[in-house]
This record gives C-alpha cells, sequence and structure tokens, in this order.
C-alpha cells in the first residue's frame, strides 16, 4: 500500500509511483453538520466512485479542466495532484438547506438566477460563508482565480442541470472545490450525492445526502438510483 497522505470525513488520499498523480479512495462513512452526526451507507464509496467519474468524464468532454485521470478499482480513482484552494464553491438554483433559512424563502423555490456562495474552508470556524473581498484578505485566491471559480461554477451548473433535466433529476444546488495542478485552475473533490442536492423532477424526492442528514431512510437506495439514471447501472 502506499503513503497515506491524507484522510477526510468521505475519502482517502494516498501517494502514487508519479508524483504528479495520487489515488483516491472512497470510503463509506457519512458525516453532516460539519461532523456533528456520523453514520456509515452501505456502498457509498462505491457509488460515488463511479457517479464522480461519469461526471468529470462528461465535464472533462464538455472543455471544463478536472484532475480525473481514471477509475482504477470500484473505489478508486487516479487524479492529478492539485494544490487545494481553501474555497468551496456552491452554486444554488432552488432555495433549499441553509440558503432558504438565511434569505426566509420555503424550500423548493425556484430562485430567479443561479447564486453562486463562496465559504472558507476551516473545520474550526464551521466553514463560513465568504465573499470577494474576505477571499483577498485571507490571501486564498487571487482576484482573477476567485473569478474564475466563479465563472467555472455556472459554467458546470448550465451543463449539469441540462443533462440532469434529461434523466428527470433537479439539480438544486451543488459544492464544487479547485486546486492548482502546474499552474493550471482545474477542478476536484468529487461530484455525487454527498455534493450535490438532487430531486426528482415529478416526485420531489430526494436523491442525495439530505435523506442521511434529515433520517429520511433509504439513503443507499436514492444513490443507488442516482448511479442508475446516469449510467443504466444497476449497484
Amino acid at each position: 500500500m502506499k503513503e497515506a497522505l491524507y484522510e477526510g470525513k468521505a475519502k482517502k488520499v494516498y501517494a502514487t509511483d508519479n508524483p504528479n498523480e495520487y489515488l483516491v479512495y472512497y470510503k463509506d462513512d457519512a458525516t453532516a453538520f460539519n461532523g456533528e452526526k456520523k453514520g456509515t451507507i452501505h456502498s457509498k464509496g462505491i457509488l460515488n466512485n463511479k457517479i464522480s467519474a461519469f461526471f468529470f468524464e462528461m465535464l472533462t468532454k464538455a472543455g471544463v479542466p478536472n484532475h480525473f485521470v481514471r477509475i482504477v478499482s470500484d473505489r478508486e480513482m487516479l487524479v492529478k495532484k492539485l494544490e487545494i484552494l481553501q474555497i468551496e464553491v456552491v452554486v444554488r438554483n432552488i432555495a433549499a438547506g441553509s440558503l432558504a433559512k438565511r434569505i426566509g424563502w420555503e424550500e423548493g423555490r425556484k430562485l430567479p438566477l443561479p447564486i453562486v456562495e463562496f465559504y472558507y474552508k476551516d473545520d474550526a470556524l464551521g466553514d463560513p460563508l465568504i465573499n470577494e473581498d474576505h477571499a483577498r484578505v485571507l490571501n486564498l485566491a487571487t482576484d482573477e482565480q476567485m473569478k474564475a471559480l466563479k465563472d467555472w461554477g455556472l459554467k458546470i451548473n448550465s451543463i449539469l442541470s441540462t443533462f440532469l433535466k434529461g434523466k428527470k433529476v433537479e439539480l438544486i444546488d451543488f459544492k464544487l472545490e479547485f486546486g492548482i495542478h502546474n499552474g493550471e485552475l482545474l477542478l476536484g473533490d468529487e461530484i455525487s450525492p454527498d455534493t450535490c442536492r438532487f430531486w426528482d423532477t415529478e416526485t420531489g424526492q430526494k436523491l442525495d445526502k439530505d435523506r442521511f442528514r434529515r433520517d429520511l431512510g433509504d439513503v443507499e437506495a436514492a444513490y443507488k438510483e442516482v448511479l442508475r439514471r446516469l449510467t443504466g447501472e444497476v449497484c
């Protein structure tokens, strides 16, 4: 086994023989509310690995630079080494979660335009909401990078939203992380039901980690349904 470089809430990262590439292992561990709620979702790692690989391959074809290299096993993918920016980019299309509470809108109300938000990646602070000026003061990213984060967020939103509507899935909101690889800004992390809110367009059924957060049950079944709609694979 190669050297373990990092273990997060949902993934482990290992060194490889190539200094420019990492191996990412997807775990079944589940957390919510900044780690306050913990549990296990059977096969989540397998499902998120396959779902993320599908989205990364699709975005690559659409011209979105990202860290994905290839699937290695059911739970592992090879990725390009990134210096991760300490900023989470959240794009929202419909009021839900913290946004619904913050602006006083009922959950499910469509926003007149997509909203892009930035969060400071700091567990001790609870990943607070920040703006471009905060990012400048904290030296988290350059002005050019901040503009690119917003532009890429909106482009990815357009690509994913259009595709998912054809699968009868509404993209409510989602989180993205980016990093630098050989001087280039690349999309990293994952795109999965852990990091996105997916609702069935006809029934409004939640097909994402909110089923775990809110004790709605059938969490594994929801993740499996997302994979089935994307790829036709029954896992």
